[in-house]
C-alpha cells in the first residue's frame, strides 16, 4: 500500500469518527426572569404606534447636532473602545490558531549527509586492508508529524470553545460600544443640567445682592435689624458659594467628557443647557417581551461564554479515551545530488501512534470535575446577567412612568416658588410682613428652581440608560 493510500484510509477513519462528540448537548437556560416585562401602575403604557427603540440607531435616537457629533468623536477616540477592538482581533487570532490543530501541518525538508569511512575504522581500531572512502546520502522528504487523529471530539470541542470565546469578544465590544454612546450622552447632558444651575445661581446672587444692600441701608439707618442684615448675607453668601462649586462641577463635567470622548472636545459642541429636553427622540416602547433581552450583547456575551465552558467538558471528557497520532512522510534518496529525483528513489514513512492514559493520579478526573464547575458558574452568570438587564429595563420603565408628571409637577412648584417670592417682597417692602418671611420665600423659589433643574437632566437621562438598557438598537 502507498503512503497515500495510508493516508487517506486514516483520514477517511477520522472523518468517519468525526460525529463522536463527547460534549453535553447545549441547552439555553430558561425561567430566570418573567416572560413579559412589567406592565400597569407606575409603568407606562405606550401608544400602539409608539416606535420600536430597540431598533432606532443612535443616530435617529440622539437628534442633537452637537451631541450626535461628539458621540462620534468619541467612537472614533475612545480608549475603551479600541481596547475592545484589540480584545477581538485577538480572539480571532486564537480561534484561528486553535483551528489549525484540526488539519495536519506539512512541511518540507531536505538533508544531506557526508560519511568518511576510513576515518570511522580508524577510531576503532582499524582494519587490514581498509580503504579510504567518502559516502554522500541527498534525501528530501514532505510530510506531517504527531497529527491527531480527532476521534472523540478533543480538538473540535477546543476548537468551539475558542470560536465561542472569540464570539463572545465580539459581544463585548458591541456592548462596550453600547455604554460608551450612553456614557457620553449622560456627560453631555450633565454637563448642560450644571451649566442651568450655575447660571440659575448667578441670576439668584445677583437678587441676594439687592437685598443685601438694601437691608444694610436700612441698617445704617435704624429702620432695620442687624439680624436681617445678617440673614440676608446668609442668602448671599450661600448663592457665592453655590456659584464657585458650579464652576467647578462644569470644569470637571468637561474633563469626564472629554475623557469619555477621548480628546478635548470642541466649545462649539458643548452644551450651554438642557434647553426644552428635545436632544433625543421621546420614545417609549410597548408590549414589550423579556426575550428581547436575549439580544443585548452584554446576554449574548455571557451565552457565548456559556456555551464555550460547555465544549470544555467535552474536550476534558476526551481526555480519559485513547489518543491516536499519525506521523507520514513521503520524499526520495539518493547517493548521488544529481539523481535525487530519479526513478527507483522513492521513500515513504507511515508511523501511527496510540496512546492510552492508565494512571495519571486524578489529573484528568480534576481536569473534568474543574470544566463541570465552570460551566455551572457560566450558567449562573447568564442567568444573573438576564436579570440584571431585566432589573436595568424595568427601572428605567418605573421612572419613564412618572418621570414626566414629576417635571411637570417641579415646574408648577417653581413657578409658584417665585411668584410667592416676588409677593413676599413687595409686602416686605410695604411693611405688611417681616423681612424673614421675604427671606425664606427667596430660598424656597431658588430651591424649587434648582430642584426643577435636577428633575430635567433625570428626564433626559432616563431616556438615555431606557435606550441602553433595550440595546441600544443593536
Amino acid at each position: 500500500m502507498t503512503l497515500r493510500s495510508h493516508t487517506l484510509a486514516a483520514l477517511a477513519a477520522s472523518v468517519a469518527l468525526a460525529g463522536c462528540n463527547l460534549a453535553p448537548k447545549y441547552i439555553r437556560p430558561v425561567g430566570a426572569v418573567p416572560a413579559a416585562l412589567p406592565q400597569g401602575g407606575v409603568y407606562p403604557t405606550a401608544p400602539t404606534d409608539a416606535p420600536d427603540v430597540t431598533k432606532i440607531g443612535w443616530r435617529d435616537f440622539f437628534v442633537e447636532d452637537r451631541l450626535r457629533q461628539v458621540i462620534a468623536l468619541g467612537l472614533d477616540n475612545n480608549r475603551d473602545l479600541r481596547l475592545a477592538a484589540a480584545n477581538v482581533l485577538q480572539a480571532r487570532a486564537q480561534y484561528r490558531v486553535q483551528r489549525a490543530d484540526q488539519l495536519p501541518s506539512i512541511n518540507a525538508n531536505g538533508q544531506a549527509t557526508y560519511t568518511n569511512t576510513a576515518g570511522q575504522a580508524a577510531n576503532f581500531g582499524g582494519v587490514a586492508g581498509a580503504s579510504a572512502s567518502d559516502i554522500s546520502t541527498y534525501s528530501a522528504n514532505v510530510g506531517f508529524s504527531a497529527f491527531e487523529l480527532d476521534l472523540f471530539g478533543r480538538i473540535r470541542n477546543l476548537t468551539k470553545a475558542a470560536q465561542e470565546r472569540y464570539f463572545a469578544s465580539e459581544e463585548a465590544q458591541r456592548s462596550t460600544r453600547i455604554t460608551l454612546i450612553a456614557e457620553i450622552a449622560s456627560a453631555w447632558l450633565t454637563l448642560a443640567s450644571d451649566q442651568d444651575q450655575l447660571r440659575l445661581s448667578q441670576e439668584t446672587l445677583k437678587a441676594f445682592e439687592q437685598t443685601l444692600s438694601l437691608t444694610r441701608a436700612q441698617f445704617r439707618i435704624g429702620v432695620a435689624s442687624e439680624l436681617e442684615s445678617r440673614q440676608a448675607e446668609t442668602n448671599y453668601q450661600s448663592a457665592r458659594n453655590d456659584i464657585a462649586v458650579l464652576t467647578t462641577r462644569v470644569a470637571q463635567d468637561q474633563n469626564a467628557l472629554n475623557l469619555l470622548v477621548g480628546t478635548t472636545v470642541e466649545a462649539n459642541l458643548l452644551p450651554a443647557g438642557l434647553g426644552d429636553g428635545d436632544a433625543m427622540v421621546q420614545a417609549l416602547p410597548g408590549n414589550l417581551s423579556s426575550e428581547l433581552l436575549l439580544r443585548r450583547p452584554d446576554v449574548l456575551e455571557a451565552e457565548h461564554q456559556l456555551i464555550a465552558q460547555n465544549a470544555n467538558i467535552g474536550a476534558a471528557r476526551a481526555a480519559f479515551f485513547p489518543s491516536i497520532s499519525l506521523t507520514a512522510t513521503l520524499g526520495t534518496i539518493s547517493p548521488a545530488l544529481s539523481g535525487l529525483f530519479g526513478s527507483g528513489t522513492g521513500t515513504y514513512n507511515v508511523a501511527p501512534a496510540i496512546s492510552l492514559p492508565l494512571f495519571d493520579a486524578g489529573r484528568n478526573r480534576g481536569n473534568l470535575r474543574a470544566a463541570e464547575a465552570a460551566q455551572k458558574g457560566a450558567v449562573a452568570t447568564y442567568e444573573k446577567t438576564i436579570q440584571t438587564a431585566f432589573r436595568e429595563v424595568a427601572d428605567a420603565l418605573a421612572q419613564r412612568g412618572t418621570i414626566d408628571e414629576q417635571v411637570s409637577a417641579q415646574a408648577a412648584r417653581a413657578e409658584a416658588a417665585r411668584v410667592a417670592a416676588r409677593l413676599s417682597q413687595a409686602r416686605y417692602t410695604a411693611g405688611i410682613d417681616s423681612f424673614l418671611v421675604s427671606l425664606d420665600a427667596q430660598r424656597t423659589s431658588y430651591a424649587a428652581q434648582q430642584q426643577l433643574v435636577t428633575t430635567r437632566l433625570n428626564r433626559g437621562t432616563n431616556l438615555v440608560e431606557l435606550y441602553r438598557s433595550l440595546g441600544g438598537g443593536l
